[in-house]
């Protein structure tokens, strides 16, 4: 991934309530990324159209469409996710609080 890549999507990635993306999860364009991956590399990923790589977090259930009873569970939580923007798509992770 170049650099140049990297630092924009870093800079277009935010913070958000889910219910500000509802449009998108409504119209089949909201994106699940598991926590456990990089967000702006998924993001450079899908950018780059490397469906290879897409197809091996599809299968491994790391990267989806938002499922119903996800997004149903963090618009009751009024929660935030970090989100990026890769037309169409909108990818979303959830926050993960680390312990120390």
């Amino acid at each position: 991934m170049n650099n140049e890549l990297k630092q924009q999507l870093n800079l277009e990635t935010a913070q958000i309530h889910w219910r500000e993306l509802q449009r998108f999860f409504a119209s089949g364009n909201a994106i699940a990324v598991d926590p456990g991956l990089d967000l702006t590399y998924v993001a450079a990923q899908i950018a780059a159209d490397n469906a290879a790589q897409l197809q091996q977090w599809m299968a491994a259930g790391l990267v989806d469409a938002v499922k119903d009873s996800q997004a149903l569970q963090w618009y009751d939580a009024d929660a935030v996710v970090w989100a990026v923007v890769i037309k169409p798509w909108v990818l979303v992770q959830p926050i993960i609080e680390k312990v120390h």
